[in-house]
């Protein structure tokens, strides 16, 4: 997990991939926050996660570092804080 940042309704992140496809990395990080969600709202029965999703590979001429400060920001270009610091759900390798 190089970056990432949880929004109100969905979740961003970067990922670099080694022994893992994609599917395999998103359905592990689905079924392992969606533990956690139901451990701490017990009798929550509804679906955390879509079954879908959604992703792009970076090209060669894309630079990843520049691609993760896309990602961490979009808190605040939701107006949802005026800096990334104000905000408590992200993460990235790069700081």
């Amino acid at each position: 997990m190089l970056a990432w940042v949880l929004m109100p309704n969905h979740w961003h992140g970067v990922v670099e991939l080694e022994d893992d496809s994609l599917a395999s990395v998103v359905r592990k990080m689905k079924a392992n926050s969606a533990r956690v969600v139901r451990s701490n709202s017990p009798g929550t029965i509804s679906k955390v996660w879509a079954d879908a999703f959604h992703d792009h590979a970076l090209r060669e001429d894309e630079g990843l570092v520049d691609m993760a400060r896309y990602v961490v920001l979009n808190p605040v270009r939701a107006g949802l804080v005026r800096r990334i610091r104000d905000y408590p759900y992200w993460d990235a390798i790069w700081k």
